[in-house]
């Protein structure tokens, strides 16, 4: 069955059977009386029911059909306002689920970290965690299935509104015994020829590629994974060196092998890390409790694990 009826004409029907005049009810509401009688005209129009009685000059009272739907109407619109107080409180008072994602190469050193304070600092929230390429994030946040990414400021759709809270150089990864680990950073024209493990993931490939290009360079690139843990791996145990978008404290491989991250020499430029959010007029609570929360946390103490080399 269609739903023809409106809050408002409910409204109209409590007020009148709690008034007994429309009049009364009319003036209580700061509403004119013809509108009063129209609605409830309409009501009783569309339910096929006599509401009320009227009696000349001595107000109106309801018939026993419209007893039960003068309750009926008041439960809902007693219903309609817990739910408009539930949602005043989800916009206002940060509490409740937050799903967020992050770049499978961010989530290790971020994710859990921030989680942690941010349950600390807000107890009524409920952190889910999620991982993926950019691709897969700004779809899930398209389908509104996270509510905030840790992402990079690369490629991002008109749809979705990026906050920068960090600048980021590149550095590289090379194995500790390497002549050019023991300098305070590497040079890529030095380093060229070494045989290159690239992370070959879309934007991470397309953005190491570019770092060279810009320095006139073609790399010698010996291998390929989409996995940050294999090029780690891959590196230490001497087969080459790699690039990082963000430097990080973790000078180990997932084997317990060692590792050297030094900044490049050269002037590469930066990337920006930041948070990413479907663009809407405005954020829920809890979605801006954590930019907030973030942004106090690298201001205050840097990003967790890494060395930000700027």
């Amino acid at each position: 069955m269609t739903v023809r009826f409106t809050y408002r004409q409910l409204e109209y029907l409590v007020a009148v059977g709690d008034a007994g005049t429309i009049a009364q009810a009319a003036g209580q509401l700061n509403v004119s009386s013809p509108s009063i009688s129209t609605a409830i005209n309409q009501l009783e129009a569309h339910f096929g029911v006599q509401l009320f009685v009227r009696h000349h000059a001595q107000g109106l009272t309801l018939t026993p059909g419209g007893r039960r739907l003068f309750s009926e109407a008041k439960r809902m619109l007693a219903d309609a306002a817990a739910l408009n107080d539930i949602a005043e409180d989800v916009a206002k008072r940060p509490g409740g689920p937050l799903a967020v994602g992050a770049l499978s190469t961010l989530a290790p050193l971020l994710s859990a970290k921030f989680r942690k304070s941010f349950e600390q600092s807000f107890p009524e929230s409920r952190v889910s965690l999620f991982t993926g390429d950019q691709t897969t994030l700004f779809q899930q946040l398209a389908r509104a299935e996270i509510d905030v990414a840790i992402t990079y400021d690369m490629e991002i759709p008109q749809d979705i509104h990026f906050e920068g809270l960090a600048a980021l150089r590149p550095c590289v990864m090379l194995h500790p015994d390497h002549p050019l680990a023991q300098g305070d950073c590497v040079s890529l024209h030095e380093i060229a020829t070494d045989p290159l493990i690239l992370l070959d993931l879309p934007l991470s490939r397309d953005y190491f590629l570019s770092t060279f290009r810009g320095l006139g360079i073609t790399p010698n690139i010996a291998d390929r994974t989409n996995d940050l843990s294999v090029a780690r791996s891959l590196v230490a145990n001497g087969y080459g060196y790699s690039l990082l978008s963000i430097g990080t404290e973790i000078a180990y491989a997932p084997d317990g092998q060692p590792l050297a991250i030094l900044p490049i020499c050269e002037d590469v430029g930066h990337i920006t890390l930041g948070l990413a959010t479907k663009q809407i007029t405005s954020r829920s609570a809890i979605v801006q409790a954590f930019y907030d929360h973030v942004r106090t946390q690298i201001d205050a103490h840097g990003l967790p694990a890494t060395r930000m080399f700027c």
